[in-house]
């Protein structure tokens, strides 16, 4: 619908910057996940799954969104088959995306050569995702998903339906188009 208009750009926002001093317990977690419920059943296409089995939590957000920069760096394609088994595993298959094996498991199996598996606590990664985290605060967000758009103040909050991404597109292109 907005090919050649819109260009998708993924940044960095931490919902969790810092890992926990206590972290939730496994049934906490579970409960958490029942506000998948709504998303998904807004679009059945995410492939959204409450969260099963003993596999414990995701801790902190910090150690997918450096892999997922680290595949950035091979190219957009690398990024978004990174990006995408970060989403499925996490919210589909329930895979603990902050254990290293896990992410080196996702990196191989997107096609990354092993040896190219960036050290978790590299602080380049980490200075990237952190810049990429404060300017979402500074554009508004407060947590995710968040979706900005050039040209329009204001940053759309939550896990919207896709109508409404698209009306609020519709809008800024209209308002780029007549603008004098």
């Amino acid at each position: 619908m907005f090919d050649g208009v819109v260009r998708l750009q993924w940044k960095s926002f931490l919902l969790r910057p810092e890992p926990p001093t206590a972290p939730r317990s496994l049934e906490e977690f579970k409960r958490y996940t029942e506000s998948w419920k709504r998303p998904a059943a807004e679009e059945p296409r995410a492939g959204f799954r409450i969260w099963e089995g003993d596999e414990s939590p995701p801790s902190y957000s910090v150690p997918p969104h450096v892999v997922a920069k680290a595949a950035e760096a091979h190219g957009s394609e690398a990024f978004e088959a990174v990006h995408r088994a970060l989403l499925e595993a996490y919210f589909q298959e329930n895979r603990n995306i902050t254990d290293a094996e896990v992410l080196e498991d996702l990196w191989t199996r997107e096609g990354l050569d092993a040896g190219a598996f960036p050290a978790l606590d590299d602080q380049g990664l980490h200075q990237r995702v952190y810049a990429d985290h404060l300017e979402a605060m500074e554009n508004g967000a407060s947590g995710a998903p968040a979706v900005r758009l050039d040209g329009f103040f204001g940053v759309l909050m939550g896990a919207q339906p896709t109508e409404v991404y698209a009306r609020w597109m519709h809008r800024v292109i209209e308002r780029e188009i007549t603008a004098p």
